[in-house]
């Protein structure tokens, strides 16, 4: 924990032994904003550079290759597009063509933050001017929002998923046990999201969680992840059930697996149906 999260979350405390509501609103404020947009790494730039780049109504798109056998890549929260280079120059050299695009207020894209929905429109607005996908890549806060905008119609052949969200109520969960907020701000927060984004619906907690899928996936975590918990890849497991596969890292954390040589090996040859080397869900230990 940083000096200013320790501070942010004293400050929360506080306010919160008075009025567990007003910190909820707070707290709110706080959760839905990036504070800080991921920058362009010298290490992306000549692949970001590369790309056929669009803006619709705002936001930042980006396109690799010929068009043939698309593959959607999502990103997640402070991250952009740029944070798959080497994904693309893999996609490209097996010919794919990668599609991507910066969420508002991320990358070179407008804001404001939207909510899931919003980012379902635009992969809709996506697969409508290039796929169907051959497949999609997300990672962390981009995997429950793919993962919806799949359910929801848009077509794609087969999944990875990186260091991902599964159960949608632990974005709340893991921001208030960061800042060791306590159950009655955690329900106030709840209650702001519901309010913000979706009209006051209290059933978002199941609805965008993880459901039942019916397509091939591989599900990629690391065992030192501090941003988004190991366990939560065993709920996407159990629900994919024997169609989901598991290749766990060790080392790499929640930002450098995303850059590891093996791993995007074995993510675009899962695309490929190529001999994976990962273990079928069923094989492993999903009760805890």
């Amino acid at each position: 924990m940083t000096d200013m999260t320790a501070a942010v979350g004293a400050g929360l405390r506080a306010i919160g032994a008075v009025s567990p509501r007003l910190a909820g609103r707070v707290a709110f404020e706080l959760w839905r904003r990036p504070m800080a947009r991921g920058q362009l790494r010298s290490s992306e730039r000549e692949v970001h550079e590369a790309a056929r780049v669009e803006v619709v109504d705002g936001i930042a798109t980006y396109a690799w290759g010929d068009g043939r056998r698309p593959v959607l890549l999502v990103h997640g929260w402070r991250s952009r597009a740029s944070r798959y280079a080497g994904f693309v120059t893999r996609l490209l050299e097996l010919g794919y063509s990668p599609v991507s695009y910066d969420a508002p207020g991320h990358g070179e894209s407008a804001g404001p933050i939207v909510s899931i929905l919003g980012h379902q429109r635009i992969i809709r607005g996506l697969a409508e001017r290039h796929g169907p996908f051959e497949g999609v890549i997300a990672h962390s806060l981009g995997v429950p929002f793919a993962l919806y905008a799949v359910r929801e119609g848009v077509a794609a052949r087969r999944l990875v998923m990186i260091s991902g969200v599964a159960d949608f109520a632990y974005l709340a969960d893991a921001f208030c046990q960061e800042l060791g907020l306590g159950p009655k701000v955690n329900q106030s927060l709840r209650r702001s999201i519901e309010r913000g984004y979706f009209d006051g619906d209290e059933t978002i907690w199941t609805r965008f969680s993880v459901a039942t899928g019916e397509i091939g996936l591989l599900v990629i975590h690391n065992d030192e992840d501090d941003v988004v918990d190991p366990r939560q890849a065993r709920v996407l497991l159990r629900s994919y059930g024997s169609r989901a596969h598991f290749l766990g890292t060790t080392g790499l954390g929640h930002r450098r697996i995303m850059v590891d040589p093996e791993v995007i090996t074995e993510a675009v040859a899962f695309l490929q149906d190529a001999g994976v080397r990962s273990d079928v869900a069923e094989g492993l230990d999903l009760s805890a």
